[in-house]
């Protein structure tokens, strides 16, 4: 009996369609029959396999125009920043929990003692600081447009805008959506590619007062909705504004810092993380949840003080006795007599 299995190969090409909208198919398909009623002809079938040509559009690689890339996308990986995040939704991390890093609570407490004394940068002028004053739906929309203005900006110079626009009575989306683009460009220059960021900016405020009454979505999937949003600001601006935490925040400081502590590593391999996405779902299948909110600002100001990117201060750290990383990018020209003492 002669049969063929096209009614599988066509179930086959349309799940494939259902799950890469952006790629073609291309197929090669044998018009040879088989006598399945002969065993060698079933053996014969089974080690055949169906060729197929997998052909990536010209629309996946072009450009997405909602994507202001993070520091991190320059700093850490190699890949166009538009092909890193070509989709707006974040990948949940695994539930599995993995063993936690040698010595990681004391390295913690270590980097807690050092921050009590609130002096970096992030302690004062980071983004949760904005709209601190005004009530908390005027508020959580301050920490959105601050937040979307913090990519490839220091928080000095974000802190300084988001002021900028609160002495213009700008922290309002009817009021921004009112405001020509180009105003709002230059009273939030300096900060990292202000002129797309005005543009979202405006964008973010008309979406925020048709869909949501003037206030700002509250789920993760719905603010990566919103142009210049990427995974790193909406796990901030849940935090922080809806103080609903449902991963870390993984900036610059936390993906280099966690990297140079051992914490984190690829998937399935002992090699460190190449981007803050990988970095965010290593951390998050080993540290305790009640630590995800303030491990962000912890290591941003540890980042920013210390363990800073380019000849960090180990001599300085209370830590450099455990840091698996300790004076290996630093110039100290005698490393093991500056090592803390182990108490």
């Amino acid at each position: 009996m002669l049969t063929t299995r096209s009614s599988s190969a066509r179930m086959l090409r349309a799940s494939r369609a259902e799950l890469n909208p952006g790629v073609k198919e291309v197929k090669r398909e044998s018009s040879v029959s088989f006598d399945l009623s002969k065993p060698e002809a079933v053996a014969s079938v089974q080690r055949k396999n169906v060729k197929r040509v997998l052909e990536v559009t010209e629309e996946n690689l072009k450009k997405e125009d909602g994507i202001v890339p993070d520091i991190e996308d320059f700093r850490y990986g190699k890949a166009s920043p538009s092909l890193i995040r070509l989709e707006k939704k974040v990948r949940v991390s695994s539930v599995i929990k993995v063993g936690a890093p040698e010595n990681w609570e004391a390295i913690l407490k270590g980097i807690k003692n050092m921050r009590l004394s609130g002096e970096a940068p992030v302690d004062t002028k980071g983004c949760e600081k904005a709209g601190s004053l005004l009530p908390p739906k005027e508020r959580r929309f301050a920490v959105l447009i601050s937040t979307m203005m913090s990519s490839q900006t220091k928080d000095e110079v974000t802190h300084a805008a988001v002021e900028r626009l609160s002495e213009k009575g700008l922290l309002d989306p009817d009021a921004i959506v009112r405001t020509d683009e180009a105003t709002l460009a230059n009273l939030i220059k300096p900060v990292g590619f202000y002129q797309r960021k005005a543009k979202f900016i405006k964008e973010a405020s008309k979406i925020c007062l048709e869909r949501f009454g003037g206030d700002i979505p509250d789920s993760l999937n719905e603010l990566l909705a919103l142009k210049g949003v990427g995974p790193k600001m909406a796990h901030l601006v849940m935090s922080i504004a809806w103080k609903n935490t449902q991963g870390i925040c993984v900036d610059t400081h936390v993906h280099r810092i966690s990297n140079r502590l051992g914490w984190v590593f690829r998937e399935g391999t002992k090699q460190k993380t190449t981007t803050p996405e990988q970095t965010r779902i290593s951390l998050e299948k080993w540290l305790p949840k009640d630590e995800w909110e303030p491990i962000n600002p912890l290591l941003v100001g540890f980042g920013q003080t210390i363990c800073t990117p380019l000849r960090p201060k180990c001599d300085m750290c209370g830590i450099n006795n455990i840091c698996p990383s300790a004076f290996k990018e630093s110039s100290s020209p005698n490393p093991k007599q500056k090592k803390i003492r182990s108490s």
